[in-house]
């Protein structure tokens, strides 16, 4: 009996030193990965003669907290802030409905021609974006948006943000398309198939069963899309000329002196434009979750 007693006591503190073993592992994983966050947002909050006079993952001293960064931050990015939202929005929804459609039609749907439709899709990923900033920049040339939209003055003067939404939303379909056909060959075939005797015609079908169970990869493709186009500069660079249109990693550009490096305002404007990504993440999280882990 004493024996069986010591045995489960030595199991017990074998397992106890496991555990505290994975939680220091796991403790230090976190220290290491979140350690440049915990340094950009000390910086955020420090002056400059602060930031200058200690390290970057250091608090700053009582005389050296302010939250001036964060106002300016805040005043140079608020158009870019607002003008992405009119970008990532439209652009993820659009490209996440035409993914749905593309993929339901290339998995539910019978017909000859799919499997060179998916390697068209599949190659479509894979290409860069610097391989097609000419064309791109030619093919706007030559559509000439402002001038089609003239008669519109409110959606002339939003032209080049239309291009980018446009352009997101091409670039981001075959993306889409690929992620939405993996979650679809997954939905039972028999339930479609007892739909179809039923009566039910393909788009009954996606609006009344495909589409319900959709939400979880509709969360993931959205998110993925939004963060993809919220944190483009690329195109924006390339597309956008008119300040008015200007998106906020334009914007976060712009916060580099030339002369002189404010660190904190630059850390405060990244945190600043890096918000709407967070809640994002925080509103659909649980669905994210889901969505990755193939539950329909």
């Amino acid at each position: 009996m004493s024996n069986r007693r010591e045995t489960r006591d030595e199991s017990r503190f074998d397992i106890d030193k496991r555990r505290v073993g994975v939680y220091a592992a796991l403790l230090a994983m976190v220290a290491f990965y979140l350690a440049p966050l915990e340094s950009g947002l000390m910086t955020a909050f420090k002056t400059q003669d602060a930031f200058f006079g200690s390290t970057p993952f250091a608090p700053p001293p009582p005389s050296g907290v302010t939250v001036a960064p964060w106002f300016e931050a805040w005043s140079r990015l608020q158009q870019g802030v607002f003008n992405s939202i009119l970008l990532a929005v439209p652009a993820t929804i659009l490209s996440a409905i035409f993914g749905s459609l593309a993929a339901y039609g290339l998995t539910n749907v019978n017909w000859r021609g799919q499997v060179a439709v998916i390697v068209l899709f599949v190659a479509g990923i894979f290409v860069p974006y610097q391989s097609v900033l000419v064309p791109l920049t030619q093919f706007w040339t030559m559509v000439d948006l402002p001038g089609l939209l003239a008669a519109v003055p409110v959606l002339a003067d939003r032209a080049q943000l239309i291009e980018l939404i446009l352009t997101h939303t091409a670039y981001g379909i075959p993306i889409c398309t690929i992620l939405f056909r993996s979650y679809y060959a997954t939905i039972d075939a028999e339930m479609l198939e007892a739909a179809r005797l039923d009566g039910a015609t393909v788009g009954r079908i996606y609006w009344k069963i495909i589409l319900p169970l959709s939400v979880p990869i509709f969360a993931v493709t959205l998110i993925y899309q939004f963060t993809q186009i919220w944190n483009d500069l690329l195109f924006a660079l390339v597309i956008l000329s008119d300040p008015s249109n200007q998106v906020v990693t334009l914007s976060l550009n712009q916060l580099k002196g030339s002369m002189v490096q404010q660190y904190n305002l630059q850390m405060a404007g990244a945190f600043v434009a890096a918000l709407p990504t967070l809640v994002v993440y925080v509103l659909f999280g649980e669905q994210f979750a889901e969505g990755v882990a193939g539950e329909s």
